[in-house]
């Protein structure tokens, strides 16, 4: 569906949920500047979804509108400079991981997203098929498809890779969000966990944009988890941008009623997701067998 120019996705089978952007990557990138255009088109179309949602971005943390709205928690880091950000936005730990990956022999530099990258992306993402305690989405897939998928948004970003010699063991793709950066893909390869390739990847990201003079740089969502506990020993901090809901139907208005509006996942209650989690894990490594299992036991704390 397309609205004034804005493609809108709609998405749900029994509760259908209709965002203002072709894809929820959009989300960090675009702004919603007339939700009341949106919400009249909608309301009058055949295939009337039965909620709109849509947020705020950063810097805009106060509600602007009067619809019913919920926090929507982010990690972005604020940056002043990158010897703000050595000095005072990080733990010694953190520094001297970055120490420890350059003395090893691991240097960042820009990539060109040309066939050598991506053969080597492929490799790292078909490194294992758990990460994080999760199936990983991009293991199994072959070059033409990384290539056609990662090459999508090449316009709005700059990529760094992490080199071991002429190897690459970890890249970072960050974007143009005209408020802020924002981290698009960051991974490394476990295989080389010991060597901190991460760290040294985020922090040329953090130097690139003090260079640039990006007010924050933007890691997606704010986890209780330990890619959430790596997002704040690097500095990030927590921000709750208003995320509104809008009823369209009487099912939406129902659902919002109900708290069922943002799936199933968010319905079940906070002090019993992480025993899923580890649940989930488990079942992950024994149904991917002995090499996501020891891939568990050295999972990267990113």
């Amino acid at each position: 569906m397309e609205i004034n120019g804005k493609k809108i996705v709609i998405e749900g089978k029994i509760l259908r949920v209709a965002r203002p952007h072709a894809c929820e990557q959009q989300e960090w990138f675009e702004d919603v500047e007339n939700p009341e255009v949106l919400i009249d088109a909608l309301q009058k179309s055949k295939d009337r979804p039965d909620i709109l949602t849509f947020w705020q971005r950063l810097p805009g943390t106060e509600p602007r509108y009067p619809y019913q709205m919920e926090p929507q928690s982010i990690a972005a880091l604020p940056i002043k400079s990158y010897s703000f950000w050595w000095d005072k936005q990080i733990d010694r730990k953190v520094r001297n991981k970055v120490r420890k990956a350059q003395k090893k022999g691991i240097t960042v530099r820009m990539a060109s997203f040309d066939d050598t990258f991506v053969r080597g992306m492929t490799s790292i993402f078909n490194e294992t098929p758990i990460r994080q305690g999760r199936r990983f989405s991009h293991y199994g897939k072959d070059f033409e498809t990384v290539k056609r998928e990662f090459s999508r948004f090449l316009y709005r970003e700059e990529i760094f890779g992490a080199y071991l010699g002429e190897e690459l063991v970890g890249f970072i793709m960050v974007g143009d969000a005209g408020k802020y950066a924002c981290l698009g893909q960051i991974i490394s390869k476990i295989a080389y966990r010991d060597l901190a390739p991460t760290n040294v990847l985020l922090a040329k990201v953090i130097e690139r944009c003090a260079e640039k003079g990006f007010p924050y740089l933007v890691y997606a969502y704010w986890l209780d988890d330990s890619l959430g506990d790596f997002k704040q020993s690097n500095g990030f901090q927590k921000f709750d941008l208003p995320r509104y809901f809008v009823p369209l139907t009487s099912k939406g208005k129902l659902a919002l009623t109900l708290g069922v509006h943002r799936g199933w996942k968010e319905a079940v209650p906070k002090q019993l997701r992480k025993p899923l989690k580890r649940l989930k894990s488990r079942w992950l490594s024994l149904r991917c067998g002995d090499r996501a299992t020891n891939t568990q036991r050295v999972m990267v704390k990113q």
